[in-house]
Formats: structure tokens, sequence, C-alpha cells
């Protein structure tokens, strides 16, 4: 009996390393597109710091991130690559600037976790039309509907 529970406790523990490391990969991204313009304003620290606090990374974590390469692992399920997706958006905007880079970062992440491309341009898109360029995320969820591979 005890065999079964060290193993169980060995896969949690795998599992939970593997949950980690595909956390702060989705934190490294966020703080690439806050890094594209080479400056990250205090907006989208406090935006990237209640993601973190979200996904329960410890702050040393978190700042240790802007110092050190993860690397990418795109999340598994169509709807966590759409939440990532939007949670660049959101960052993108925090700080009511948007880049020509910061766009292309997102049309470049899109492709790399798999979204369709005409469904993220479409977002970039429709953003615009919104106040502070905040798309609702059942018009996202909406727009990726309408583009499901």
């Amino acid at each position: 009996m005890a065999y079964y529970t060290a193993k169980n406790v060995y896969f949690e523990c795998i599992s939970t390393l593997k949950r980690m490391k595909e956390k702060l990969s989705l934190l490294t991204e966020l703080i690439k597109l806050a890094q594209c313009d080479h400056e990250v304003r205090e907006q989208e620290y406090r935006f990237l710091q209640t993601i973190a606090q979200s996904l329960n990374v410890s702050k040393e974590d978190f700042d240790s991130l802007f110092e050190e390469y993860i690397e990418f692992t795109p999340p598994k399920s169509e709807f966590e690559r759409i939440l990532q997706f939007h949670r660049l958006v959101l960052l993108m905007n925090v700080d009511q600037e948007t880049s020509d880079l910061e766009v292309e970062f997102l049309k470049d992440i899109g492709i790399r976790i798999g979204l369709n491309p005409e469904a993220t341009d479409r977002v970039l898109d429709q953003m615009n039309k919104y106040p502070n360029k905040v798309i609702p995320p059942d018009k996202l969820i909406e727009i990726f509907k309408e583009h499901y591979n």
C-alpha cells in the first residue's frame, strides 16, 4: 500500500512541476510583450503581478522572470490558449499605448500557440471599437468560435 501512495505522491509532484513550468512560461511571454517597447511601465508591472498572483506564483519567482529565460510551453487546451491571448491583449492596452511591435508580437504568439491567424487579426481589429481597447471576453470567444478550425 505504501508503494502506491509514494507512487501517487511522485506523480502529483511531477504534475505540479509541469503546471508551474507552464505558468512561468505564460508569464514569461507576457513579460516579453511588456518589454517590447524597451520599458515596463508601472501599470504593466502591476497588471503582470496581478496575473502572477492569480496563478499562485510567488513575487520572487515572478520578479526573477524579468532576468531569466523560461522555455515557451504553449497551453494545452484551446480555452487556455484563448485565455492567454486575451491576457496579452489586455496587457498590451493597459498603458493606453499600442505599438506596431506589440501588435506583431501578439500576432506571432497567436500563431505559436496555435490560434487561427484570422481570428487573432480580427480580435486586434475589434479591440479598437471598445473603451480602453478592452474587448469583452464573450466577444473574444465569439470571434474564435467563428474561426474554429
